[in-house]
């Protein structure tokens, strides 16, 4: 059946580690709380697609499929895509099934759809000539060459533990299915899609073929709300405002930025990388590319005030 689609506002929202447990039993209780605060916003008649990292969980089934591959001699390696899509399944039910109880609760008549994404990347993107994201297993040389030889896949020595697989970065360049997304957010339903960046896919001969890459989920969350001209991106992380000079008798909350600020910013390094640099690299990608967008970065627990103006930090063009 179709749901009446909310009267408010569009938003993309990009939960971060935060929202996600370690294990699959831990992750079902804290996915709950999340299920409720993205809930609050469904029962204001905000329109929601909700985005998720999956660093951890991708690489526990890396890890335990390599391990099984190489103990029992009877399950076969996973690639590396392909754990990608397992973990957005098992992520995406989880989430779904959270959000469902808690409208059912409330007496909210709508429905979610979970969506296994896959996002288009260049081949020749720059990162491929440099992939640097371990994952998977620890190896021994001989059973990283090996492997490498069996697979093309790229391993490193990581740190003086051992050999593992290295992937890419690359940048997101269209998300493969954002028509059934946004047919499905047009119908009402609470879409969960682009786990973990989605699965990394390079055009080939007028077909879609998988790489072993992980792509910023952040970033792919950026093009799709952008894509989608969605009025707010939100990505969630464990503070409640942006600050500058971190951690210092100076440090400083920010309520808003424009771009040229946040770009400043940026340039004194007042952003950590793989931190707070990212969110805010990707919210400029998406004010950029859609003008009329805001962004918001703020925590879980002040997403709905932070929608309302209340709270975080909000990125213009």
């Amino acid at each position: 059946m179709a749901y009446q689609k909310g009267e408010g506002k569009s938003v993309v929202i990009a939960l971060g580690g935060n929202a996600l447990g370690n294990t699959p039993q831990e992750q079902l209780e804290l996915v709950k709380n999340t299920a409720e605060h993205i809930v609050d916003m469904v029962a204001e008649g905000i329109n929601v697609v909700v985005s998720h990292g999956n660093g951890p969980q991708v690489g526990m089934i890396n890890n335990a499929f390599d391990y099984a591959s190489t103990h029992d001699g009877k399950t076969p390696a996973m690639p590396f895509p392909e754990c990608g899509a397992m973990s957005q399944g098992y992520i995406g039910y989880q989430l779904s099934q959270a959000i469902l109880n808690d409208m059912k609760r409330r007496g909210i008549m709508r429905s979610t759809a979970c969506v296994v994404t896959q996002t288009v990347v260049y081949p020749e993107d720059p990162a491929f000539q440099n992939p640097t994201k371990p994952v998977g297993a620890f190896l021994t040389e001989e059973e990283a060459m090996k492997r490498a030889e069996e697979t093309g896949y790229t391993y490193k020595e990581d740190a003086g533990r051992g050999w593992r697989q290295v992937v890419a970065s690359p940048k997101p360049q269209r998300i493969v299915e954002f028509d059934a997304i946004k047919d499905l957010m047009d119908d009402g339903y609470i879409v969960i899609s682009t786990g973990g960046g989605g699965v990394p896919v390079i055009e080939k001969d007028d077909s879609y073929h998988g790489v072993p890459a992980v792509i910023d989920k952040d970033r792919s969350s950026a093009k799709l709300a952008a894509d989608f001209k969605a009025d707010m991106l939100v990505i969630l992380t464990a503070v409640e405002k942006v600050c500058i000079n971190f951690n210092t008798p100076e440090q400083q909350e920010l309520n808003s930025m424009t771009v040229a600020e946040a770009q400043k910013y940026i340039e004194e390094g007042q952003f950590a990388p793989g931190s707070m640099l990212p969110k805010v690299e990707a919210c400029i990608e998406f004010v950029q590319q859609h003008p009329e967008g805001k962004a918001l970065i703020t925590s879980l627990e002040c997403a709905a005030d932070g929608l309302k103006g209340k709270t975080g930090t909000v990125i213009t063009a």
